[in-house]
């Protein structure tokens, strides 16, 4: 009966298979290992010390500074924005954006040349030094996650550069801080200059305009609305109708009363009020034929003439014709425009020299700029080389990179290690499995293989699969005892295909690590052009 295992598909590990060979070659392993450890002190001996020093300082975001300048920018968004007094939206956003800008040459070019400077006047090559491998190898500038906290260390070989250099730091970021306020206040005062200039001649010329405008017509505005002009309206009428209005208005007939008198200054809307007042009086004592009431009729009509004229009142046009109802409100309504555009341009005027004084006042203003919470120190033991790390580190490398040699020379020796895949090569009934260490075991395996396969073989070939050399012991072993059990046959230990053709039974005798897989597959091809049967296979557990 076939007892062969199935087989393991291709695209599985086997871990068995895997830690079989690690143990076969254990000695890449403890060579890798070696060789990673002694590695690490050598780079460890030859690594100069590294010195870090470190400090903390308080980003202060433009919106949160407080201040002119965030009122401002509130009250005036257009004017901030062009003037460039805006934040930038998103607090979060405007933090990393800063972090970058304080990596940047802008930045910390000063200091990148002190470094420089200080580095050759100690004989040091700084030919190959550039500013972008300094800020990465060296400098390491990380915001605290949630927080305004920004954390600098600087590292370096010379323990002696690392404190000025962070001092220098610290000095660079604060300055950056200030000029930033200081770009911004610049920005807003030569722009807001610009604009009081521009627009204190745009209002005195549109003030000049309405003024103009005013006296042409006669027009004059009191608490922000046009009032009368204060004409004598008996006066208008006593010249247009060549008599008296005085004597016309104060007519009696009929046994009436003296009316009001009419020639005193005042609005025309509130006289022609007082008229149709005074008419609708005298018309329920006398009949329009009455002199009074004609009078009131005349002095009436001339009164509406006058007010459609002149807009209710408020124009006079010494010297001039009266205006129709039509021209006398396109020229009130042309006032009120040149009115709202003098108002317009003096308001803008005012604001923006509030504006400016703000922006004064804020210059004058002495500010802190971004403040440290922590001054700059130089930690006490070096930072690197670290021996135990490193040792580890290599031990660690040298044990990955001696499996790995391991495995791959496993794999290129082309033996066969495991029961499995030898099966595979050799697809013959495997018949027994004998421990070479314990040769008094296989007589009983054998007495049953005599009476079984080879009871009527006359003479048995047993082939060894894989040079003979290194399994000639064991098949010598085997021969002798498989002979034992059945001393009528003869037992032919032999490599030699053709000769073993000549014998009634053919046995391979295969043994974990022996063979080669090119060796199987060549002993499988020339038993198949051989033509022979093979009784099975004979498994030597562990012989390598």
């Amino acid at each position: 009966m076939d007892a062969r295992p199935s087989a393991v598909a291709d695209d599985e590990i086997d871990m068995r298979q895997l830690g079989g060979a690690l143990l076969r070659r254990w000695r890449w392993i403890v060579g890798g290992g070696a060789l990673g450890i002694l590695a690490a002190a050598g780079v460890t001996a030859i690594s100069k010390p590294m010195w870090e020093g470190e400090f903390q300082i308080v980003l202060a975001q433009k919106e949160s500074a407080g201040g002119g300048l965030s009122s401002l920018a509130a009250a005036n968004p257009m004017l901030a924005q062009l003037a460039g007094l805006g934040g930038a939206a998103g607090g979060g956003s405007e933090l990393e954006t800063e972090v970058k800008i304080l990596e940047s040459p802008l930045v910390l070019r000063p200091v990148f040349d002190l470094v420089k400077a200080s580095k050759t006047k100690a004989g040091e090559p700084t030919d190959k030094l550039r500013f972008a491998d300094w800020v990465k190898d060296n400098l390491e500038v990380e915001l605290e996650k949630g927080t305004a906290v920004l954390n600098i260390s600087y590292r370096d070989s010379d323990r002696p550069l690392v404190l000025p250099v962070l001092q220098r730091i610290s000095q660079a970021y604060q300055a950056y801080s200030g000029r930033d306020r200081s770009e911004s206040l610049r920005n807003g005062l030569v722009y807001t200059r610009e604009q009081v200039a521009r627009y204190r001649q745009q209002a005195d010329a549109s003030n000049r305009a309405r003024d103009a405008y005013a006296v042409r017509y006669g027009i004059s505005s009191q608490g922000g609305s046009i009032a009368s002009t204060g004409i004598d309206v008996s006066k208008l009428l006593s010249s247009d109708k060549g008599g008296d209005l005085n004597a016309a208005v104060n007519v009696t007939g009929g046994g009436s009363q003296p009316g009001p008198s009419l020639n005193a200054q005042g609005d025309p809307l509130g006289q022609l009020a007082a008229i149709n007042q005074e008419l609708i009086r005298r018309q329920q004592q006398f009949t329009n034929r009455d002199p009074g009431i004609q009078a009131l009729q005349r002095e009436r009509d001339a009164l509406r003439r006058y007010i459609e004229s002149t807009a209710g009142g408020n124009l006079a046009l010494p010297g001039q014709q009266p205006l129709s109802k039509d021209q006398a409100q396109d020229v009130l309504v042309r006032y009120q425009e040149l009115e709202r555009i003098a108002k317009r341009d003096t308001a803008t005027l005012d604001s923006l020299e509030n504006t400016l004084l703000t922006l004064q006042l804020e210059q004058a203003r002495s500010t802190q700029p971004w403040e440290l919470i922590s001054t700059p120190s130089v930690l006490e033991e070096p930072v690197s080389p670290r021996p135990v790390r490193n040792l580890a580190l290599g031990l660690l490398a040298g044990l990955v990179l001696g499996s790995g040699g391991a495995l791959v020379a496993d794999r290129r020796s082309g033996r066969v290690f495991t029961v499995d895949e030898l099966l595979q090569l050799l697809p013959y009934p495997l018949l027994a499995t004998l421990e070479p260490a314990e040769p008094e075991a296989w007589h009983a395996t054998l007495a049953l293989l005599a009476q079984g396969p080879l009871a009527d073989a006359v003479q048995v070939a047993l082939l060894p699969a894989g040079a003979p050399a290194e399994a000639s012991d064991v098949a010598q072993k085997l021969q002798s005892a498989l002979q034992a059990a059945d001393p009528a046959a003869q037992v032919l230990l032999t490599g030699d295909l053709a000769a073993a053709a000549r014998c009634n039974a053919q046995l391979l005798l295969a043994a974990p690590g022996v063979a080669s897989r090119h060796a199987m597959a060549q002993l499988q091809q020339n038993l198949q052009l051989q033509g022979h049967p093979v009784a099975g296979l004979l498994l030597i557990s562990d012989a390598a």
